[in-house]
């Protein structure tokens, strides 16, 4: 992977007060990269390893990253919030919630968490369907249209990329967050104890870049059809 994507800004102060928290599972292909990309702007980045079989976790140890390992699979949500507690633990101010897989850019995270500060945000959402640079495919984007109709229906917020891993959560929202969905509703999970808290919140738009490795694994669809029947059958 290269050492940035395309338009991204070169290294600068390293935001010592943020944690970038990576729920990590089976992504021992591209996950040296992704810690490689981030360790230039953020001093302090964690993989929590969610019962990986394939060595991702000491993959992500040796290029830059904090880890911590579950022993066995507990799902994303219980990956971000051992990853929540642990950065909170050691004085997180912000932190910043990236996928493990490659789809996320840091120009992105660096543009929500300046926006955070600049504005006295708690949360920033990041959103793929607020600009045209992202192409998910005609199916999936239905699919991921229908689950942020769902979402805001249910949890009275107004978002229009509900399931977006990408996230800035400041530290007074965070302390409020306790997940206990283990699947991919776990999205919609955050957004209803992040839209309870009352904190002021935006949406920023970002690139998600669909590799074909990540459509190799199935996740240009079949993610966003687990979030509709987590949605669904929660």
């Amino acid at each position: 992977m290269n050492s940035a994507h395309s338009g991204e800004p070169g290294p600068g102060p390293r935001q010592a007060d943020t944690w970038v928290v990576i729920p990590l599972y089976n992504e021992a292909q591209v996950i040296g990269g992704v810690v490689e990309e981030l360790i230039p702007f953020f001093s302090n980045v964690v993989c929590i390893d969610d019962g990986s079989r394939d060595g991702s976790g000491d993959i992500a140890r040796a290029a830059g990253a904090k880890l911590v390992r579950h022993p066995i699979n507990l799902g994303q949500g219980a990956a971000l919030q051992t990853g929540f507690e642990y950065a909170l633990e050691r004085g997180a101010r912000y932190v910043v919630t990236f996928d493990a897989d490659g789809q996320h850019r840091v120009v992105d995270a660096l543009e929500m968490l300046r926006r955070a500060r600049d504005e006295d945000l708690a949360i920033v959402y990041g959103s793929r369907f607020l600009d045209d640079r992202t192409n998910p495919g005609a199916l999936k984007k239905i699919v991921l249209k229908t689950a942020v109709w769902v979402t805001n229906i249910t949890t009275r917020t107004r978002l229009t990329d509900a399931h977006n891993g990408l996230r800035v959560i400041r530290e007074d929202a965070l302390r409020q967050i306790k997940l206990r969905q283990d699947r991919m509703a776990h999205g919609t999970e955050i957004v209803v104890q992040l839209g309870r808290t009352g904190l002021p919140y935006a949406e920023q738009p970002v690139e998600v870049i669909y590799t074909d490795y990540s459509k190799a694994k199935g996740q240009s669809l079949l993610n966003s059809v687990n979030i509709l029947v987590d949605l669904i059958i929660r």
